[in-house]
């Protein structure tokens, strides 16, 4: 017989007693191992089991052999075994044979043994916590896969909803609701399949369409997001997947929706009832004015109650429908994780992205959404987040604003009390960011940072001389000129052709050119600029990037900059003292292009390590273009960009950690499972309290409440 340096019991501990006195110990090899996983004895296979988790913790070229050997089908059968501790041990084993990018190859062997139904059998049956934790943990290391995103789908997406996420969420009006909701978010349970369909929720445009006709799994998500919100478990790691499910949920909702379409120019002038300008919507022709059309069911004046549907929202209808702007702006203003911070404001980005009608009723939702937005005094939540020191969550909001710009009433406001903030978060002027720092942080802004607060003023200075007065004022065309100019290892063409757009679209507003000819400008600032994109296609960039600037303007009046007043302004100080290891094999969205691959934490570039699957917001990845935003090189009149949606795959994928065990787990006293988890999770320990909205940034008590006002 074999003998074993592991703790066992039974039978088999009476026959190791006698052989440590005959022949002492000695460590197994790993073929023995394996060959015990076909003992005769349950207690050997679950230590065998064990064994193979702690022999495989950290060390891959075992996890390959164990996967050459013939130990993951092996481990795979034992799921189907009458044990509870067999159950257990093969589950800690297989948990640990598929973390890490550097394991897809297991993970596959895995789904070709028929490990995905296994997995999906056995938490279909098992009321065990502890198994169930371990099965869903195994689930999301192997949603990381984008090869196994579809077959999870299909294989686990009902049961995972069914089983998990609804009855953990309490949405489902059980008697034992009240008592669910104190342990909603310490549900390791919930936060392990949640983190799963965050990843799968990036795999395409069939994954969305499956998650969302999936019954009860949006009603459940958004039951879980409006139970945190006013407590501190809104920075917990099941919120922030909800969120960045939800945000890919919402990526091209019109498009993929079998009743969606967009509106056109004229439709959407009907939908308002005003033109451009805000007068009567008449128009004259060779016979004089014409009358007015009667207004339709559909019809909406832009500031009184959106026109209500015949039932309440639910299920699908509840991704676009304007209730659902509130939650996501309660996240924005209390939040303080960065990641549920980027997913909020990618949901918010994505719904009011273009004017697109959705749902049997075919209304105009994403006019809805932007209206709602400037109603739920969401506009100085979006601003206030641009000062923030956190270039994933400044590219979201940025992109977030232009999108909500395109509501004229929007735009006005955004051009009056949020120019500043975006002016003074681009790269050069008088800002003394040339070491690329901001407020003594070493981060950098992106490019794709860049480019979205450039496409913002596009938008908002777009058919509006009054906010590019403002976009001049607050010093923007010395900053823009700078970027447009910039040599190619400086900023990427994307970069230098956004800022030209902006630059070209200043020039076409005549009345303005005395006011830059007074300023020291000529049109070559402004048109020529634009011919530096080809000369910059021709010379090799490095990465790296002009650093961001300390935000200055840190409430309505100019307060210093060198004094953090805002909770978040103290949250970024606090994120400086903190060191990060990056892991992550991608710090962008992940997976194809448009989506994101696995990293152990969603901040790799800028705060840790992580993977995800929100949209980035679930949230494409830092190489893609923008294809549908692309600006004109030549000296034009400037084209207006098209609304910005953020590919799925825009939230982070994460794989579930390791766990070492040097001798078959041991339950610890409180009854739970002693994990030994990594501490590189995707979420930031020191994000913990709930932050509090900042008293000095536009108090809604300072300011009349009427429905267009700033506040």
């Amino acid at each position: 017989m074999q003998i074993f340096s592991w703790g066992v019991s039974g039978t088999l501990g009476l026959l190791q007693a006698r052989a440590q006195l005959e022949f002492g110990w000695r460590d197994p090899e790993l073929p023995e191992v394996i060959q015990m996983l076909q003992h005769q004895f349950p207690s050997v296979q679950s230590n065998a089991a064990a064994y193979l988790q702690h022999l495989c913790f950290g060390d891959n070229k075992i996890k390959s052999e164990i996967r050459r050997q013939g130990g993951i089908q092996l481990l795979v059968d034992l799921l189907d075994h009458r044990m509870t501790d067999v159950h257990r041990s093969a589950c800690g084993a297989l948990r640990n044979l598929v973390y890490g990018k550097a394991n897809d190859d297991n993970k596959i062997a895995l789904k070709n043994c028929g490990g995905i139904p296994a997995l999906v059998r056995l938490l279909r049956k098992t009321t065990d916590v502890e198994i169930r934790e371990l099965l869903t943990g195994v689930l999301w290391n192997l949603s990381s896969c984008d090869a196994l995103k579809m077959p999870i789908i299909q294989d686990a997406l009902a049961v995972l909803t069914n089983t998990v996420i609804i009855p953990h969420s309490g949405w489902d009006n059980s008697p034992l609701q009240d008592e669910r909701k104190l342990h909603l978010h310490s549900s390791q349970v919930l936060r392990n399949a949640t983190g799963c369909l965050r990843n799968v929720s990036s795999a395409g445009e069939e994954a969305r369409r499956r998650m969302r006709e999936c019954e009860g799994l949006t009603d459940a998500l958004l039951y879980v997001i409006q139970t945190a919100l006013g407590t501190t478990e809104i920075d917990s790691k099941t919120i922030e997947n909800c969120v960045c499910i939800l945000r890919n949920l919402s990526y091209r909702l019109a498009a993929e929706t079998s009743q969606g379409q967009q509106m056109g120019s004229e439709e959407l002038d009907g939908v308002l009832c005003t033109d451009a300008s805000g007068k009567d919507a008449e128009s004259s022709g060779c016979w004089g004015k014409k009358k007015k059309k009667k207004k339709s069911h559909d019809q909406w004046d832009g500031v009184g109650p959106f026109p209500d549907s015949n039932d309440p929202p639910k299920g699908l209808q509840m991704l676009w429908h304007p209730s659902i702007v509130k939650p996501y702006l309660t996240l924005l203003s209390e939040c303080s994780n960065p990641d549920t911070l980027e997913g909020a404001a990618g949901a918010l980005q994505n719904l009011a992205a273009g004017s697109w009608k959705v749902g049997p009723t075919l209304k105009p939702w994403s006019v809805y959404i932007r209206a709602a937005v400037r109603k739920e005094k969401g506009l100085p939540i979006l601003v206030e987040l641009l000062r923030i020191d956190n270039d994933r969550v400044v590219c979201a909001v940025a992109t977030a604003l232009r999108n909500m710009a395109l509501d004229v009433r929007n735009k006005e406001l955004i051009g009056k009390y949020a120019m500043r903030d975006l002016v003074h978060r681009l790269p050069g002027g008088n800002n003394n960011n040339s070491t690329g720092t901001i407020g003594g942080s070493s981060k950098s802004m992106s490019d794709d940072t860049i480019t979205a607060i450039c496409c913002a003023l596009h938008e908002v200075i777009t058919k509006n001389m009054e906010n590019t007065k403002a976009l001049r004022d607050a010093g923007g065309i010395e900053k823009l000129i700078g970027i447009a100019r910039s040599k190619g290892d400086k900023h990427t063409p994307k970069v230098v052709k956004a800022a030209s757009q902006v630059l070209n679209s200043m020039w076409q507003y005549r009345d303005l050119r005395s006011l830059y000819k007074k300023d020291g400008y000529s049109q070559y600032h402004f048109i020529g600029s634009s011919s530096t994109i080809e000369r910059d296609r021709q010379r090799p960039y490095s990465s790296s990037r002009t650093p961001s600037i300390s935000p200055v303007r840190t409430s309505p009046n100019n307060r210093s900059a060198s004094a953090p007043t805002s909770p978040r302004e103290m949250m970024s100080l606090k994120e400086r003292k903190i060191d990060y290891e990056s892991t992550g094999t991608n710090s962008g969205y992940h997976g194809n292009k448009g989506e994101h691959t696995s990293r152990k934490d969603a901040m790799a570039a800028q705060l840790s390590s992580g993977t995800s699957t929100l949209f980035r917001g679930a949230y494409m990845s830092p190489a893609d273009d923008i294809k549908h935003n692309q600006v004109p090189a030549q000296g034009n009149p400037p084209e207006a960009y098209p609304p910005f949606q953020t590919p799925p795959g825009a939230t982070f994928e994460e794989p579930y950690y390791e766990d070492q065990a040097h001798k078959r787990p041991q339950a610890a006293p409180d009854g739970t499972m002693h994990l030994g988890l990594k501490s590189t999770g995707n979420y930031v320990d020191f994000y913990s309290a709930s932050r509090p909205y900042s008293e000095l940034n536009y108090e809604t008590s300072h300011y009349p409440a009427s429905p267009d006002s700033w506040v």
